[in-house]
This record gives structure tokens, sequence and C-alpha cells, in this order.
């Protein structure tokens, strides 16, 4: 809805906001508004609302990253170069093992994923050490 209203020589139009939709007072299978305007009935079937876990949607899955988490290691970028001297992009991944390293103040075995130089360096400076300099809590394993 539109009015013109006129101030000395210039006019201005103002631009009501239409009236909404009320839901009408009788409740039926299906919804149904009336617009007071025009006495118009709308209906509409009301979807039923999806549940918020859904048996068919699938979990996330934690993903391992390529990246040691004692020694901070990643992927290197890097070119494969041809006999014709033809370089093309690839990546020299970590050497990532699972292991059990024994904890000597758990006094058990922890499954660990990290990269055989991390490795090298538990067993120069012990398990405790090297995890207390990364900020690995070992007792949440």
């Amino acid at each position: 809805m539109a009015t013109l209203a006129t101030l000395g020589t210039t006019s201005l139009l103002r631009f009501n906001k239409p009236e909404t939709l009320k839901p009408s007072p009788s409740s039926q299978p299906l919804g149904s508004l009336t617009s007071q305007l025009g006495g118009i009935k709308i209906s509409y079937v009301a979807a039923p609302a999806k549940p918020l876990s859904s048996p068919f949607s699938p979990a996330l899955q934690p993903v391992a990253r390529r990246i040691c988490p004692f020694t901070g290691k990643k992927a290197n970028k890097a070119n494969h170069v041809s006999f014709s001297n033809h370089k093309t992009k690839k990546l020299q991944f970590v050497n990532l093992q699972y292991k059990k390293v024994w904890w000597e103040a758990g006094k058990r075995y922890v499954k660990l994923r990290l990269s055989t130089k991390a490795l090298k360096t538990i067993e120069k400076n012990g398990l405790d050490a090297v995890a207390k300099k990364a900020g690995i809590d070992l007792r949440k394993e």
C-alpha cells in the first residue's frame, strides 16, 4: 500500500508494510491462512519437522592429520623433476608410524602415531620429557 504525501513543492511517496497473513482460528489438518485484505484463504501442507539426529546421517569420524604431534613435522611441498626437466608439484609426507610406547610414569603402553624422528627423540630423552615439551597430556590417551 502506497500513500502520496505533499509537503509544499515536494511530494513524498510512502510505502506501508502490507498486513501479514494471520492463522485462521479454525484448526485443520492442512495449514490455512486467511488474508484480512481480500479475504483470500490459502491452504498449505505443513512438512513434518526433521529430527535432530537422523539414523541415516553418517557419524562424523575424526580425521587423522599427517602431522606429527611431538615434533610438528608436516608435508613438504616439492617438485617432481622428469628427465626433460618438466616440473610437477608433489607432497613429501612425514614418515608417520603407529607405535605402542611404554610409559614409565603410567605403568602402561600408550598407542601413539608419531614420526620416526620423534621415536628417536623419545628413545634418547624419554617419553615424559618429549610429551611435556610438546604439550601433550598422556593420561587421557
